[in-house]
């Protein structure tokens, strides 16, 4: 087994997995997992790849975010400073989830950094006004955070990633425990920025080869999301989608190695 080794700079956390190839992946989680979700694909990718995953400002030990509504152009900031820090010249850029609002924004911003992009379980984004009213079910979360404290919210949230969370009980004692590693106010800034998030206007700009992978099961991102997304990549060189079967929304946890061959 590859090992994955933990490490900081500019101000964020991330994990690194040593692999074969010269081009890094770069992993961004969505807004209730962390760095650690990625483990079982980082393992599943070492063979073809060296892999990087962050923790989002406000995540694990990375420092929130200085603005309180941070829209994804922030985050793509935020991303910049740690690939150039760390003298990553050229990447594929891989987002689940919220993390797929960021990623589409960073192939924006930074065109000739991206050699690829790969969105996993897309979450659209609301298209709220920045600072203004949030969406119903964006503010729910934060009441339920609110009023159920973190353990407990990870408790009520978690079973809806899985297909089955049943039949996975370490799968899903996995998820709620990133889950309830969600502090404030990084949580917070991930909620008002999916808020703003306009994930159709970037993709549709994004001129690098770009991947849509969805899953048949996941009750969070649908897969009619994913074929929304996949649609709006109009300028992409080599568009792709792939439907993985027999998975929810944390498919890359549930599924690594059927994720890494689509990926590969």
């Amino acid at each position: 087994m590859t090992t994955i080794v933990q490490r900081s700079a500019e101000g964020l956390s991330y994990l690194s997995c040593a692999g074969g190839g010269d081009i890094p992946l770069v992993l961004l989680h969505g807004i209730g997992s962390n760095a650690h979700s990625f483990g079982p694909l980082m393992q599943a990718l070492a063979s073809r790849y060296p892999s990087l995953a962050w923790d989002a400002p406000g995540y694990g030990d990375s420092e929130p975010l200085a603005v309180a509504w941070p829209d994804a152009s922030d985050y793509a900031d935020a991303l910049e400073r740690l690939l150039a820090r760390l003298d990553v010249r050229r990447c594929i850029v891989l987002g689940h989830s919220l993390g797929c609002l960021i990623a589409a924004r960073y192939a924006v911003i930074a065109p000739a950094r991206v050699a690829a992009l790969v969105l996993i379980s897309p979450a659209l984004g609301y298209f709220a006004d920045r600072g203004g009213a949030l969406p119903p079910s964006v503010a729910a979360r934060l009441e339920d955070l609110d009023r159920l404290g973190p353990q407990a919210f990870a408790a009520k949230r978690a079973p809806g990633l899985l297909a089955d969370p049943a039949a996975q009980p370490d799968m899903l004692a996995a998820v709620e425990r990133a889950m309830a590693a969600v502090r404030r106010p990084g949580y917070d800034q991930a909620a008002r920025m999916l808020a703003s998030g306009r994930l159709f206007d970037d993709a549709a700009a994004i001129e690098a080869p770009a991947a849509v992978i969805t899953a048949a099961e996941d009750r969070i991102t649908p897969p009619d999301s994913g074929h929304l997304a996949f649609a709006a990549l109009r300028s992409s060189q080599r568009p792709f989608f792939r439907l993985v079967k027999n998975a929810g929304h944390a498919v890359c946890q549930e599924r690594p190695e059927e994720v890494a061959r689509v990926i590969a």
